[in-house]
Order: C-alpha cells, then structure tokens, then sequence
C-alpha cells in the first residue's frame, strides 16, 4: 500500500467491536430521544446491516428526523452531556459525546430529498443495543443513497446490496414517489445493479424497467433545450467547472436556497455553533 494511504472498508457480516465510549454515546442518544417522545428513525450503517445482513465500522449514529423536530432533540442531547452544533443548515446537526458523535439528518445534502413524516411512519420495529427503536425502511434507505455518487464517496454497492436481499419485498411505486423527478438516478442505480447481479435482474420488476426506460426514450426523442445542468446534484465539486467557467445553472445552490433551512433557524435561535 503506498506511503500515507488509508486502509478502505471490506464489506462483511462480521459485526465491528464497538468501544464502551461508543456503546455508552448511542445508548444515552437513542435513550434521551426515545424518552422525550420525539418521532425519530435509524439510519446510515445500522439500517444498512438491519436490511442486508452487511456491517460497516462507524465512529457516528445516523438519526433520521424532521426538521422541526431538532430543536427538541439537540435540547434532550445536552440535557445528556452532548455537546451540540449545526453543521449544515441545510439537513445536518451533529451531538457529539467525546470521541463519538451522532448525526441528527433532515434531507439529503443537496436538498433533493427531505425527510417528512412518512419516513418515520413507515420506519420498522428494530432494536438497538437491545433499546427498542424503529429503523429506516428500505425503500428510503435506498433512495438516500442513490445521490451518494461523489468522487470520494460512492454507495452504488448498498444500492445493489439492499435490491439484492430486499428486491423481492421493495415496494418500488414508493422508490419511484421519491425520487420523482430524479427518475435516470433510479435507472443508473438500476443498471448499475444488473451489470453487478446479471443473474438476478428479476428482483426489479419489468414494470419499473419499462416505466424508466419509455422516460429516457421519451427524452431522447424530445430533448428538452431548456432543461438545466443537473451535475451539482450530484457533486457540487466535480462539476463546479460547469458552473464558475461554462456557464451552467448551479441546481446545487438553488435547491439548497429553496429548502426552509430550518436548522439555520435553530441555530440563530439558540446561538449554537456548527
């Protein structure tokens, strides 16, 4: 391995051990949530072993919620000894508890996704660390991880795994309402899984290949000339060239400015720092 490289993650089955410090910070997190009632599911790399049987070693929980349901959370989380922030007024506020941190997230980065009360209600009945919780559905899990395409990140392999083990029982109309609008992210996701799993592209039923497709199709017959550059969705720093010397709309920005930042409200509010 050259000098200075870090060692990547191996995908595997075997559990990591998880120091007592990080045991002792979920605990406290999921524990102060749960006892202040506040709507809330699992995500990240819990939720990607809960669906595909598949663990990854993580120093954060990923806490999936509303918006306007921070100010509660981050006020139970001090109340616990966390120390607090915003990170991204956009969808991320972080608690940290010494070396470990929880990650509070309200929508995806680029503001194409935002969590609403659907995603807690459809969440399923799970435990952590023998605390009883809910976990985040496949479905949303999946389309979360659809727009994890950047340069340093790609989970094209959890959206291959999660169609794997779970494509049998995904409910696709609900993978197809989120990500309305996004439909050739769904079809490269799509395609992306069949070069993987070549023997197993039935799990994706016809009716979604023939839906996805007849869209292209269509939009290769009448390509729309007004239609704007999409890249910054998908990595604001790849294709920030497109922007700041080609000309292009920067989707990226605009979402981002749409989106009610009301975590940006939380932080002006109470004075915390990010």
């Amino acid at each position: 391995m050259p000098r200075g490289a870090t060692t990547l993650p191996v995908s595997s089955s075997h559990p990591p051990e998880f120091p007592p410090d990080a045991l002792d910070c979920y605990r406290r997190a999921v524990e102060g949530l749960r006892d202040a009632a506040i709507p809330f599911t699992i995500g990240g790399a819990f939720a990607l072993h809960k669906h595909t049987g598949i663990w990854r070693s993580t120093k954060d929980l990923d806490i999936v919620l509303e918006a306007k349901a921070v100010p509660g959370a981050l006020q139970q989380l001090e109340a616990r000894g966390f120390t607090t922030g915003i990170e991204d007024p956009v969808w991320l506020a972080k608690a940290f508890c010494g070396d470990y941190f929880v990650d509070l997230i309200t929508a995806l980065g680029n503001a194409a996704l935002v969590v609403d009360a659907t995603w807690i209600e459809r969440a399923e009945q799970w435990e952590l660390f023998n605390i009883p919780c809910r976990i985040l559905a496949a479905e949303e899990l999946l389309a979360s991880k659809i727009f994890v395409s950047r340069r340093e990140r790609f989970d094209g392999a959890d959206v291959a795994h999660l169609i794997r083990v779970c494509g049998g029982r995904l409910d696709w109309d609900r993978i197809q309402q989120l990500l309305a609008g996004h439909e050739e992210m769904l079809l490269w996701g799509l395609v992306f899984f069949s070069y993987v799993y070549p023997a197993h592209v039935d799990l994706i039923p016809r009716s979604v290949w023939h839906a996805l497709l007849r869209g292209l199709e269509h939009h290769l017959e009448h390509p729309g000339r007004e239609e704007p550059f999409r890249g910054t969705l998908v990595d604001p720093n790849m294709f920030a060239i497109d922007v700041r010397e080609w000309g292009e709309r920067d989707l990226y920005r605009e979402y981002c400015e749409q989106h009610p930042r009301l975590l940006q409200a939380v932080e002006s509010n109470t004075g915390r720092q990010g």
